[in-house]
């Protein structure tokens, strides 16, 4: 069945989505807070400044009216930067209680909100009606916009404490190279996509170090640990670690220049300054306000991060790289699997 899908957010992931939906046979509102980008989009087929020459589907239509996208939609999808969900979403509130329509909200975002250290679906839960908490999905996984673009086999995990609308979302999504599982922690699914970002930039300064294979497996391994730590804390299940959000998208972000977290690594180690390195991305560096959430969330807890703490410090603190990492393997001896698991 064609569904009408509200596609909230025209950055480089937001636009692939919004494309792959398309192509599957759904009719798609690509909305942008950007009326420059509309023109492209719509006549020229492209969004050149997050995709180069890709080219779109041409039935794929983008506005900037807010209330023309979500009008009628079936879905309601939020692939905006994760600090730009809130004043999206309290737009979009008024729209849907004046209309009474009561669509699945679904989001892409992969960070926690500066402030209030709030997952992305504890964001929306917060401003949106009553009656569409339940069904909130994430979508996340192991996933580089330009490899979706090109068509390369992608697989993610569709989260929401509702199956029916895990599943729900998982169809439409489902082709030839993009395959969705559904999951129900939600909890899990969200931390592991929004802390492997702080992981990923410590990965890109280690290779702008020099660094090699060793120390990234290293880096990836034990980062993997201590967002474990925080998650089993936090309410979620183990075992989401080692899946497609947790040790799959950890893996895809640390390890490809595809990953805007690990470029801005890579700057660092390479020299340049933290405030040089967002400069010149041009894009949002999720990790960047990532890791001082992180950083508040691990100090409420009492959860042991050394490496997310490194990373915070370099960010936040101007500590010197290598001084940070001498630090960090100077500590004291430990075991391997030094937590335990309460339920």
């Amino acid at each position: 069945m064609v569904k009408k899908i509200a596609v909230l957010g025209a950055g480089s992931w937001g636009s692939v989505l919004a494309n792959l939906l398309v192509e599957n046979g759904h009719d798609v509102a690509l909305w942008t807070h950007d009326p420059k980008q509309i023109p492209e989009i719509n006549d020229q087929h492209t969004n050149a400044h997050y995709l180069g020459d890709f080219k779109f589907h041409e039935a794929l239509h983008a506005t900037a009216d807010l209330k023309e996208a979500v009008d009628n939609a079936d879905v309601i999808l939020f692939v905006v930067p994760t600090n730009a969900v809130r004043s999206v979403a309290e737009q979009v509130k008024p729209l849907l209680e004046a209309s009474g329509s009561k669509p699945i909200i679904a989001h892409a975002a992969k960070g926690l909100e500066r402030g209030t250290k709030e997952r992305v679906s504890q964001v929306l839960e917060s401003v949106l009606p009553d009656s569409l908490h339940s069904g909130i999905v994430v979508i996340s996984g192991p996933s580089h916009a330009e490899d979706v673009a090109a068509k390369d086999i992608t697989t993610l995990a569709a989260a929401s404490k509702s199956l029916a609308a895990a599943t729900a979302i998982q169809k439409l999504f489902m082709n030839d190279y993009f395959r969705l599982y559904t999951n129900q922690d939600v909890i899990g699914v969200e931390l592991g996509a929004a802390l492997k970002n702080v992981i990923a930039i410590g990965a890109g300064a280690l290779h702008g170090l020099g660094y090699g294979d060793n120390t990234k497996a290293a880096l990836m391994t034990r980062g993997l640990a201590e967002i474990t730590r925080l998650g089993v804390k936090l309410g979620a299940d183990p075992m989401t670690f080692i899946g497609l959000s947790g040790v799959g998208d950890l893996i895809v972000t640390c390890t490809s220049v595809h990953s805007r977290n690990w470029r801005a690594g890579n700057g660092l180690g390479q020299g340049q300054t933290v405030q040089e390195v967002l400069d010149n991305m041009g894009m949002v560096v999720e990790g960047y306000s990532t890791a001082k959430v992180v950083h508040e969330l691990a100090g409420d807890l009492g959860v042991e991060m050394p490496i997310s703490s490194a990373i915070y410090q370099v960010l936040y603190e101007d500590a010197p790289i290598k001084e940070v990492i001498a630090d960090l393997m100077k500590r004291a001896g430990k075991p391997e699997f030094d937590f335990h698991i309460e339920k």
